[in-house]
């Protein structure tokens, strides 16, 4: 049997594998990282890193075909339950392509039902909430995968470094496929804007502030279905915007220590019943103590619990470990 793809699904291949050689060429070949898809459209934070990171851990996320009152949520009738196991590699060039930088992410893991049903009706429905169970009809047995590659412009702004960003890429794999554009700022200080126009503040109030930090993203996508997920929009678009306090290294941008509290707005990539895209609003937290990140996300903010459900990951960043010779600002 034949398989026949569109054109569109023909040029989100070429241009991915473009995107992946070709940054492959100019970067040496080792690897805070970027989420695999499809964690961006269910609130996971997504901005491009604005310092170099090799992370590898356990990301988990879990589609529900039902909702909170047991009614289905479109047409993909399976629960799917992904557990991937990542490496998200983000290296910053020097010299002559200084203020760009490129992403390498990878997930791939085995799609069960556990552990994220436990999380999700026993912990958090049940233990925390006292609330009915999410129901569960079939439930996807397979191996997915997803592999992404991303470049991005960065400017700076009143005296920050890498604080602007505009880029893009896409992701191929078992869950579908996709090229984005995005654009937004990453960690602006207020009061070190005020301080580049004013000079330094002094006092309490200008500590208390000065490790405050602003971050926001727009970012629209052209999207084909894939062996996990089917019946998708063509297009979406995300917005999406947090607050973080922390403490940072001055010459790589790095946080030593960080929370950071978002928000997140998806068109959504499923159709309804009647062929419309289905809006999802998500809360995000996220803790970092160096090199460790933790962060959680869900769709609370819809006022009702409407699948897709939720998502949380745990990663270690390995940049430390690779030669200094490679240690870029």
């Amino acid at each position: 049997m034949t398989t026949r793809y569109s054109f569109s699904q023909i040029s989100i291949r070429i241009f991915l594998l473009f995107l992946l050689f070709g940054t492959g060429a100019l970067i040496p070949p080792v690897a805070n990282g970027e989420t695999p898809a499809p964690f961006i459209h269910w609130g996971a934070l997504s901005y491009p890193d604005q310092e170099p990171s090799l992370e590898m851990g356990l990301s988990l996320f879990r589609f529900t075909e039902f909702n909170g009152e047991g009614e289905r949520f479109n047409g993909i009738n399976e629960t799917i339950g992904l557990n991937l196991i990542t490496l998200s590699w983000t290296e910053h060039f020097t010299n002559s392509f200084k203020n760009w930088s490129t992403n390498f992410t990878l997930g791939i893991g085995p799609t069960r039902n556990q552990p994220t049903e436990w999380l999700q009706n026993d912990l958090i429905h049940d233990g925390v909430w006292g609330i009915e169970p999410v129901p569960v009809g079939d439930k996807r047995k397979q191996t997915d995968f997803s592999i992404s590659g991303s470049l991005s412009r960065w400017w700076g702004l009143t005296g920050q470094q890498r604080i602007l960003y505009f880029g893009g890429g896409g992701q191929s794999g078992s869950l579908f496929h996709e090229l984005f554009v995005r654009t937004g700022f990453r960690r602006w200080s207020p009061v070190k804007t005020i301080e580049y126009l004013n000079g330094n503040q002094e006092g309490f109030f200008a500590g208390l502030f000065r490790p405050l930090r602003l971050s926001g993203l727009l970012r629209a996508s052209r999207i084909e279905t894939g062996a996990a997920f089917h019946d998708l929009a063509n297009v979406a678009y995300t917005a999406q915007g947090s607050i973080s306090y922390g403490w940072y290294d001055t010459h790589t941008l790095r946080p030593w220590f960080e929370v950071e509290l978002g928000a997140t707005i998806d068109s959504g990539i499923f159709n309804g019943e009647l062929g419309d895209s289905l809006e999802e609003r998500f809360w995000t937290a996220a803790l970092r103590a160096y090199p460790f990140t933790i962060e959680t996300w869900n769709d609370q903010l819809n006022s009702k619990d409407f699948g897709p459900t939720y998502g949380a990951r745990l990663t270690m960043d390995l940049y430390f470990l690779l030669p200094d010779s490679w240690q870029n600002p």
